[in-house]
């Protein structure tokens, strides 16, 4: 038996929802290993994924494939996207909703810190691609615009930016657009893993009284600017999934908009946000309202809680698999080296930046800094961490100023270099 008209075999997806289901168990329980207080948590999910995707990937392709004739039609990569683009809806729409309660009023006592911290983590991650770039020349790579190429991938896969990694392959010489992937494929797993590892180590490091933060964000956050309504709401469904539903439908729409960044317009290099950043913007407004007129469009907190955990490793485990078959295929130590580069230096400048001349809270900086690194996984890590919802604002509010950041340095460190 066979599913949309002979393109998936029945028996492929069988296996690929037990794939997904065993990297799940496994890697759960992975993350709960804790090292002195440190533990992977939900990135334990993408290892595994990862070490699935390096020595499992081609079982899978078989059993998601058909031939043609002597040609093989593959559909994992297709398969693993929809995974990939649904837990990214799940977990973004959720965090949209928890944040958008309390986030007009953070933006308006933050905003000016929101927007330094993100173009800050953006440039010093450009200068350190610009960086990476000469000590590559002075190693002997190529000046023809291909090591270039591969620098901008490894910056895409660095800070974990899916439109900064189109914009890139759209913006680069034809010829080199295959070397963007690969650097994107390379520096992306260390992207993932080392903000998650950050944001446990920060507040260990600095002994921070996790209580006291709390209330400081707490009170850092308490103006909201929702207005009280004392009517009956009324509600389509029990869980707010409706509510929820039309949120993420809106919200693609929202993300599909092409806004053109060069005189070809649309056929040039345009800019959009996404359905990542379509998806936050409007659960942020209607977290934000909550109703439209007697309409409730606020789901229940239970149900956030659960979309956004199961949406966090359905993305991960979506990521992870092409990723680690890409990393054994691709991976070369130097260009490792760079990515490493290109996370850390941001990451620490933005932190360092945000504590001693913002003088923000512990948990608004670290908030800030998943949104400048654009890191959905290590968002639900520091959640996890502080214990608390509340550093979802900062995070929604560093990263639309972040994604239009690294997409337009990416484009410039093509056209420079």
């Amino acid at each position: 038996m066979n599913l949309f008209g002979g393109v998936i075999p029945i028996q492929g997806i069988t296996f690929l929802m037990f794939c997904l289901f065993a990297i799940l168990f496994v890697g759960y329980a992975f993350g709960r290993i804790t090292i002195k207080g440190v533990s992977l948590g939900d990135a334990g999910v993408f290892i595994i994924a990862l070490l699935f995707g390096c020595f499992f990937y081609k079982p899978l392709e078989a059993q998601l494939g058909l031939a043609y004739g002597e040609d093989m039609v593959y559909y994992t990569d297709k398969a693993l996207k929809i995974i990939e683009n649904f837990g990214l809806i799940l977990f973004v729409t959720s965090v949209g909703f928890i944040a958008g309660p309390n986030f007009f009023g953070n933006m308006k006592k933050n905003f000016k810190s929101y927007v330094l911290i993100g173009l800050m983590i953006i440039l010093f991650g450009g200068l350190s691609a610009i960086g990476c770039i000469f000590i590559g020349r002075a190693l002997g790579e190529p000046t023809d615009g291909s090591f270039t190429a591969m620098i901008v991938g490894l910056l895409s896969g660095s800070l974990t930016s899916t439109p900064a990694f189109s914009a890139a392959k759209a913006t680069v010489n034809p010829d080199f657009e295959s070397l963007v992937s690969v650097g994107h494929g390379i520096a992306y797993i260390f992207g993932v893993i080392g903000v998650v590892l950050f944001v446990q180590l920060i507040p260990k490091l600095t002994k921070a009284n996790m209580a006291e933060e709390r209330a400081k964000i707490t009170v850092s956050n308490d103006k909201s600017t929702k207005k009280a309504y004392n009517g009956k709401l009324l509600s389509l469904d029990e869980h707010g999934f409706a509510a929820f539903a039309l949120a993420a439908v809106v919200g693609t729409v929202i993300g599909m908009i092409k806004v053109p960044l060069s005189s070809k317009g649309l056929d040039g290099t345009t800019f959009a946000l996404t359905t990542t950043g379509g998806c936050l913007l409007i659960s942020l407004v209607f977290g934000h309202f909550g109703r439209f007129g007697k309409l409730n469009i606020m789901p229940e907190t239970s149900t956030l809680k659960l979309f956004r955990e199961l949406g966090l490793v359905l993305f991960l485990v979506g990521a992870g698999i092409p990723g680690g078959a890409k990393f054994v295929e691709e991976f070369e130590p130097m260009y490792f080296v760079y990515g490493i580069i290109m996370t850390i230096v941001p990451m620490f400048v933005g932190y360092l930046f945000a504590k001693h001349i913002l003088k923000l809270p512990l948990l608004n900086s670290l908030g800030s800094i998943t949104g400048g690194m654009t890191s959905t996984p290590a968002l639900g890590t520091l959640i996890n961490v502080a214990k608390t919802e509340e550093v979802a604002s900062a995070y929604a509010a560093t990263y639309p100023i972040a994604l239009i950041a690294v997409v337009l340095v990416s484009q410039f460190l093509i056209i420079l270099f």
